[in-house]
């Protein structure tokens, strides 16, 4: 379907800072709103990335660095999947192409990219706590005038941290404007309370009878002058009395609440903004949005399919498709959705839970098999780690499926509700390794070390399907009886046919795949398949790399390292994960404690914040790809047929 044209003089080529945004008159604004909505979707739909959220907000964005003072005054996003209108009016139009690519720009806001992006972003709810943290930092600066504005999503809004943030700003005398973008989605819609209660708040008949009357009052603040702020408190006192007969969540928080409007209403929007700036202290302005908003296909389509749709054709919304020749693995999610469900037909005891991540872990193939032992909890994943401890204490065999970099939001109930009480929930860790676009705040590099060091937890990665299959079998088995980790990456597999029985895994066992005589290669999880690849091409030149997929870091095959490092002396050990306390760490204390002597290489990610990129361009990075083991063991074996040659000589 043909998108409208834009006939009149184009405004977004000459706007490249939010300053050149301010001096244009506020009938133009509408018009920069339609040419920015058309820039993004014309470079998303050759490029990818996130679409539906940042289309959501064009207004809402245009509106916020028209009335204030960017970057003096300070935008702090949420997640910041919203944030591409922001990019482009802030100095990255000419390079807003490279947008999650490879040594391009950031697909979140990132400080260290430009002084706009306030606050570097990726993971949900840290909004509210980082915009108060600013403002009582200015404040005791004696930089009063300085405002502070924060853009949180109903789906973030859903996370314990949002309303810690909330609960600390309403006691708070600071210029903190939260505006809450409603428009009932995170990646998949939105669950809970708080969803119903905002919902129930828009739609109020005691609310909207009031709202006009309210906001045509508000709306004369401006031409009050010196008596703006009475105005501005006889409004909170109508908003306290009438409208908290509704119960204002908000205005229990000590927010001065106003909403709900239309945040795609730009002539409105951009009045409203202009007169809270001049109300004092903690304010939320509730603004209803539409994900996807101007672009049919997206506003008509399901919002978490055009989350981050990929490649498609603007003028017709069809997703372009790359149909395979053959067959292809499947994606490592599909495997864990559809194994879950196979496992709980038997299993009655099996529930499964994710935090708002219903598709993306694939979980949603058994909320929809059965719903009553699934649960999407909302973006809480201290919450699903607790609700599934509890579970367990009932006899339950809980599956909490929480991506590998969210987890570490988690840590602290891993350790207290799950370990210290060792309890056998099963945690299957999405996303583990570099994530790829989505760049280092999603990447699961951390999650071998900070379990591994765990008491009680059994910590295990798959080097393929069928390994992840008889991974989650064993698990729910009722004699394992304590935490059990299962880590696997983004992406597919390596077995077109993967359906294969399922069988018991001895805990703590590795298997040797390839004898050799030269080198050894110890994996953990995916990068095995690499080792594989790297072993056959070492064999062309004539060096023999026996394999070990260790599979389980913790505990860790002693016999199997026994039997490695009583043959060999190089080994080489690679991971997903960080180098530091990974499972090479764990080989090297191993040696350390029984007295071998061998010359070890880790492969794997460095002590270093590693960026977006894809990930096979992210592994070669860090030197794990297939051509990286086999360089560094061929150098290694190099060194030691020199060695020998001058011994002899």
């Amino acid at each position: 379907m043909p998108r409208k044209k834009i006939k009149a003089k184009p405004l977004l080529d000459n706007i490249e800072y939010p300053a050149d945004l301010r001096k244009l008159r506020e009938e133009d604004l509408p018009q920069v709103c339609e040419e920015l909505r058309d820039f993004i979707i014309d470079i998303v739909s050759k490029k990818g990335g996130h679409l539906g959220a940042s289309l959501g907000v064009i207004e809402m964005t245009v509106a916020i660095h028209h009335v204030f003072n960017t970057p003096y005054d300070q935008l702090i996003w949420d997640v910041g999947h919203q944030a591409y209108g922001h990019k482009v009016l802030t100095g990255r139009k000419e390079t807003f192409h490279t947008n999650r690519i490879y040594g391009g720009i950031s697909g979140f806001p990132k400080r260290s990219e430009s002084e706009y992006d306030t606050f570097s972003v990726g993971h949900s709810s840290t909004s509210v706590s980082a915009g108060l943290g600013m403002a009582e930092a200015n404040k005791y600066k004696g930089d009063n005038n300085r405002k502070h504005i924060v853009v949180i999503g109903d789906g973030a809004m859903t996370a314990g941290l949002a309303f810690e943030g909330l609960n600390n700003a309403g006691v708070s005398d600071t210029n903190l404007l939260v505006i809450l973008n409603d428009n009932c989605m995170s990646i998949d819609p939105n669950v809970g309370a708080l969803k119903d209660y905002l919902t129930d708040v828009t739609t109020s008949h005691t609310y909207n009878k009031l709202k006009d009357e309210v906001w045509n009052l508000l709306g004369k603040i401006s031409k009050f002058g010196p008596n703006a702020r009475e105005i501005a408190s006889k409004v909170t006192e109508v908003l306290k009395t009438s409208l908290l007969k509704h119960s204002n969540l908000f205005e229990a928080l000590n927010f001065r609440y106003f909403g709900p409007i239309d945040g795609h209403d730009i002539d409105h929007l951009t009045r409203v903004l202009k007169d809270l700036k001049d109300i004092p202290g903690p304010k939320l302005l509730h603004c209803l949005t539409v994900k996807g908003k101007g672009y049919e296909p997206a506003e008509e389509g399901s919002a978490t399919k055009w989350h981050a749709p990929g490649l498609f054709n603007k003028e017709t919304g069809e997703i372009t498709k790359v149909i395979p020749k053959s067959p292809q693995p499947p994606n490592y999610q599909e495997v864990f959705g559809h194994t879950i469900v196979e496992l709980a037909e038997k299993n009655d005891k099996i529930m499964g839970i994710t935090p708002a991540m219903p598709s993306g872990s694939s979980l949603n193939i058994m909320m929809e098999a059965m719903p009553e032992r699934s649960f999407d909890v909302g973006i809480a994943e201290q919450h699903a780690v607790t609700f599934s401890a509890g579970l367990a204490t009932q006899g339950l065999r809980p599956f909490c499926n929480i991506y590998s970099s969210f987890m570490q939001r988690a840590y602290d109930q891993v350790i207290h509700d799950v370990a210290l009480q060792d309890l056998p929930v099963i945690f299957c860790l999405d996303r583990a390794g570099v994530a790829g676009a989505d760049g280092p705040t999603h990447h699961g590099c951390y999650d071998l070390s900070y379990l591994r060091c765990v008491p009680n937890m059994i910590v295990s990665a798959p080097m393929n399907e069928e390994e992840l299959r008889n991974l989650m079998y064993t698990a729910q088995l009722d004699k394992m009886t304590h935490p059990f980790v299962i880590r696997y990456p983004r992406g597919q597999g390596v077995m077109p046919e993967w359906k294969t029985p399922m069988k018991e895994v001895k805990i703590g066992t590795g298997r040797r795949t390839r004898n050799g005589e030269d080198i050894a290669i110890l994996t953990i999880g995916h990068p095995g398949n690499y080792a594989t690849e790297a072993c056959e091409a070492l064999e062309t030149k004539g060096i023999s790399a026996a394999h070990y997929d260790m599979r389980f870091v913790k505990p860790i095959d002693e016999l199997l390292l026994h039997e490695v490092l009583g043959k060999f002396d190089k080994v080489i050990t690679v991971e997903d994960g960080s180098i530091t306390g990974g499972m090479g760490s764990a080989v090297l204390e191993f040696m350390a404690d029984n007295g071998y002597r061998a010359q070890v290489t880790r492969l794997g990610i460095p002590d270093r914040v590693i960026e977006h990129g894809s990930q096979l361009e992210l592994h070669t990075e860090c030197g794990y790809h297939p051509e990286g083991i086999a360089e560094t063991a061929a150098k290694m074996v190099g060194e030691k047929g020199k060695a020998a040659a001058k011994s002899t000589a």
